[in-house]
């Protein structure tokens, strides 16, 4: 079994290795966004993110998608009317300030 320090170790390499394929910086401003805007939606995402970026919903799902289930540093809860709200857990704050920065 694996160490919390090893798998904080293993998420960083993780995180490192998507942020390395963001050609347009679409993906660095979605987890600023995380770090600053503790919980969102993915409505709410698309709105922050098309004030900088050309988005579409699924295009901003996938990516939340990906973030939350292949990389693992997302919370996922739903309201009683089955709206997603996605925020960054407690412990990978530090990963991702530390990766992406925050402005």
């Amino acid at each position: 079994m694996r160490s919390p320090h090893e798998i904080k170790r293993v998420i960083e390499t993780r995180l490192r290795s998507y942020i390395s394929r963001d050609r347009t910086g679409i993906r660095r401003e979605l987890l600023r966004l995380f770090v600053r805007i503790k919980s969102m939606t993915i409505a709410e995402l698309v709105v922050e993110l098309e004030k900088h970026f050309s988005v579409t919903f699924h295009k901003i799902a996938s990516m939340v998608g990906i973030i939350a289930s292949r990389i693992g540093i997302l919370r996922v809860t739903k309201s009683p009317d089955g709206v997603s709200s996605y925020e960054l857990k407690d412990k990978y704050i530090d990963v991702v300030v530390r990766i992406v920065g925050v402005s």
